[in-house]
């Protein structure tokens, strides 16, 4: 309580409101502190820490001492109000049974016993071994912690490109182009060259192949003449009838290009 002409002292500011008394009817109960201690997973993961924490051989445990530190350990949990665990009361009494056998006399030479630590030690060493597992796969990366992965909505259809088809007509427009240009290379003495159609044939699939096109114009030797160019394309034509060839365009009145079916 204040005395009068003492300045009042503020406890607490409850909504925007200073609070210089405390009230006449609170209660706090006595449990109402409670403290969680997290720091070992369970009874093996405890052991492990007081055998390493005093550099002890896993393999030669001085059971009277590590009990001793284990129970220390179960009394400050209890002193602090928590509810232990079922698996640290068994561990206790694990290791008060491994005690007592260890002061039992031991057998001669004839009669042979296992040391009564064996199991514990396995049992260690196995957890240890996990534990090892677990704490290298937690630090690598993982996705929603170190990595984030972005996705992204795309909606649009794919457009398919739909090819023309290449008529017997355009086929015959683009060999009309192609004789126009034989006028340009005219001979003043013309030799008559006897030409086969299959040799032209092979010749043709000789020169293109199925991966990459030729151009149309490209099949045909102006130098030839006329004659050398019909055999040309009749090669071309009976090649398209025995499906040997694939002829395509790109768009209207564009270039036509060839190649070898698959």
């Amino acid at each position: 309580m204040n005395t009068p002409g003492q300045k009042e002292t503020t406890l607490a500011v409850v909504e925007g409101r200073a609070v210089t008394e405390l009230p006449r009817d609170l209660y706090i109960p006595p449990d109402a502190l409670e403290v969680f201690l997290e720091t070992f997973e369970g009874p093996l993961d405890l052991l492990l820490y007081l055998i390493r924490k005093q550099n002890i051989d896993i393999l030669d445990i001085p059971i009277a001492d590590v009990t001793r530190q284990y129970m220390a350990y179960i009394e400050l949990m209890q002193s602090a109000i928590l509810e232990l665990a079922g698996e640290y009361l068994v561990m206790a009494a694990v290791l008060a049974e491994i005690k007592s056998r260890m002061l039992l006399p031991r057998p001669t030479e004839e009669q042979y016993e296992e040391d009564p630590r064996a199991e514990l030690v396995r049992r260690l060493q196995e957890y240890e071994r996990y534990r090892k597992v677990a704490e290298d796969l937690d630090s690598r990366p993982r996705v929603g912690r170190d990595i984030h992965v972005v996705v992204v909505d795309f909606n649009a259809k794919p457009v398919q490109r739909v090819e023309p088809n290449v008529t017997l007509s355009e086929l015959m427009d683009a060999f009309k182009r192609v004789m126009q240009r034989v006028e340009h290379y005219r001979h003043h003495h013309v030799l008559r060259e006897r030409l086969s159609v299959r040799e032209r044939m092979s010749q043709i699939l000789s020169r293109v192949s199925g991966e990459e096109f030729v151009d149309f114009d490209d099949l045909f030797d102006v130098s030839e003449g006329k004659m050398g160019l019909v055999v040309t394309f009749l090669a071309i034509l009976e090649l398209l009838k025995e499906a040997l060839l694939v002829v395509v365009q790109t768009e209207l009145f564009a270039s036509i290009h060839v190649k070898a079916a698959a």
